[in-house]
């Protein structure tokens, strides 16, 4: 009955970072009427981030860069990338969308620049916004497909995700979406076996002091306290406490259905322990903000959704720019090489976080300290430079000798010395690198000093692990609609973004999360607005 909803749309998003933004803006463009509702500000993990967008196979940023791709090309290096996380035809799916992606991000106020970087960086300066954001110069993807550029960065001086996640906002309020802040919802209505509303509770009403003080709690507990999660921590109690004095709980009606972009799980640490025993999360820096608590996912199971992939994390750790340092060689406790040092940080972090005791070093020789010195001032910004000083000051060791150097920093000095000199040998002798690592990328490591320099999974503020999820709801590939374990849908309910099962889900590479977001973001907005109404009006 009409009288049991405080507020009524076509199509409800639960969540309004980059994939609920997206959704919104679909289904407005279908013609259904939105209302997005978010726990705190909007933005989301977004508004935190890089402002990579993984796009290719013939972008206008592309072509106007003088860079050639196709979508056999693109697909050809992500299904090797991603693996089969989703079906063939969902990822032709997503190349084949990808230009078009970027001309509706453009069409939406996204600002991209076709500059492109000419050196391999985890993150480009400010002088670049097109780059090779993932491993696609790396051993065996190479062989796959022909590298090419395809981290779009949204331009806009450091990091770049409000540049990203602003217009999008924008557009979206321009559109006629409605947005409630401060609002977080608590549970799913179900009527007849399918979803058709949202219990939430609401601090909209609260006065206008209060609501004031909220917002700069949550601006503080989402950056800086990304950075610190004691401060983090002592912001949520206070926010908390807000919600608690002041909010006033609120149902709300979905006329079609209810899209859940809420992020992943990564600020909840009970959840991150219960799928992934073992992983050390707790020395890595949970990247996202405090709603990444999995509140989507559990709303989702909460009706039969099924997840996946709950146990993949993402955690990376970069050792370019400067690019020298992909010549290094990346090793264990026991000496022993880790991983293809050129690929993308995330492949360097997963064996990182697999190593004994989670403890890695990057050997460097006085050669490749000097390239990578002379790279310091025209390839990093300021937080890399920041991030790489620490490093060389205090987590470095340096000796005459590979063994000296070894045993210095607690490393097995028999152990590092077969690898070098396996290392060395294979170069002089013309023989491939037994881990992939191109040609054109491979040093031999024979000038004194050496340094080994700390990369382990450790808790440090000046050299973090940043680390998300990738599992979640699993969803229709071609509706975005939630899926039972039975392999059915629930009716009426959708979701996107992380808070749900997609393209990285398997493997992260930079710009493929954002990527994913305006992809299954737009895919399930655009269903929802279309999806049959429920029996009952309710408005």
């Amino acid at each position: 009955m009409a009288q049991d909803w405080d507020a009524t749309a076509d199509v409800v998003v639960v969540g309004y970072g980059g994939a609920g933004a997206a959704a919104a803006l679909a289904a407005r463009e279908s013609g259904a009427d939105v209302l997005a509702l978010d726990r705190y500000l909007g933005g989301g993990a977004t508004n935190l981030s890089g402002g990579i967008v993984y796009a290719g196979g013939g972008t206008r940023i592309q072509r106007a860069a003088g860079v050639e791709d196709d979508t056999e090309n693109m697909f050809s290096y992500l299904r090797r990338e991603v693996g089969d996380v989703v079906s063939e035809e969902t990822l032709r799916r997503f190349c084949e969308q990808s230009p078009a992606m970027i001309d509706w991000l453009m069409d939406h106020g996204v600002p991209f620049d076709p500059s492109l970087c000419p050196f391999k960086t985890s993150y480009p300066t400010d002088d670049y916004y097109l780059y090779f954001s993932g491993s696609e110069n790396s051993g065996g993807f190479r062989d796959a497909a022909t590298p090419r550029q395809r981290g779009h960065r949204a331009h806009g001086p450091g990091v770049s995700g409000k540049k990203l996640y602003g217009p999008l906002a924008a557009s979206a309020a321009a559109h006629g979406v409605r947005v409630r802040t401060g609002t977080r919802v608590t549970g799913l209505v179900v009527e007849d076996g399918r979803v058709v509303g949202v219990e939430a509770v609401t601090i909209e009403d609260a006065p206008s002091a209060v609501r004031r003080r909220f917002a700069v709690l949550t601006r503080i507990s989402a950056k800086p306290g990304v950075y610190h999660q004691g401060l983090r921590a002592a912001m949520q109690r206070l926010l908390d406490r807000i919600e608690h004095r002041h909010g006033r709980p609120i149902r709300i009606r979905a006329r079609s259905g209810v899209v859940l972009s809420t992020g992943g799980f990564i600020a909840n640490g009970a959840m991150v322990r219960e799928h992934a025993p073992g992983y050390p999360w707790a020395q890595g820096l949970p990247l996202g903000t405090a709603g990444d608590d999995g509140s989507g996912i559990e709303l989702g199971r909460s009706v039969g959704g099924a997840t996946d992939r709950m146990d993949s994390l993402s955690n990376w750790r970069f050792i370019a720019p400067p690019s020298a340092y992909l010549g290094a060689l990346a090793v264990d406790v026991d000496g022993r090489r880790m991983v293809d040092e050129s690929r993308y940080g995330a492949a360097l972090g997963a064996a990182i976080a697999e190593a004994p005791g989670h403890r890695a070093w990057l050997l460097v020789d006085a050669d490749l300290a000097a390239r990578a010195r002379e790279q310091l001032g025209d390839q990093t910004v300021w937080f890399q430079r920041l991030q790489l000083e620490r490093l060389l000051r205090i987590g470095s060791v340096s000796a005459p000798t590979v063994e000296e150097a070894a045993r210095r920093a607690g490393v097995d000095p028999a152990g590092l010395r077969r690898t070098v000199d396996a290392h060395n040998d294979a170069i002089a002798q013309g023989r491939p690198d037994p881990l992939g690592k191109p040609d054109d990328l491979r040093r031999p490591a024979v000038a004194a000093p050496f340094t080994l320099l700390d990369i382990s999974f450790t808790d440090r503020m000046t050299y973090p692990m940043p680390m998300l999820t990738l599992g979640g709801l699993v969803v229709d590939e071609d509706s975005g609609a939630v899926r039972t374990a039975a392999g059915a849908t629930v009716d009426g309910l959708f979701a996107a973004g992380r808070t749900a099962v997609g393209i990285c889900s398997n493997s992260y590479v930079s710009g493929l999360s954002l990527a994913d977001c305006i992809f299954s973001g737009r895919r399930a907005g655009s269903h929802a607005a279309a999806a049959p109404s429920g029996a009952h009006d309710g408005a």
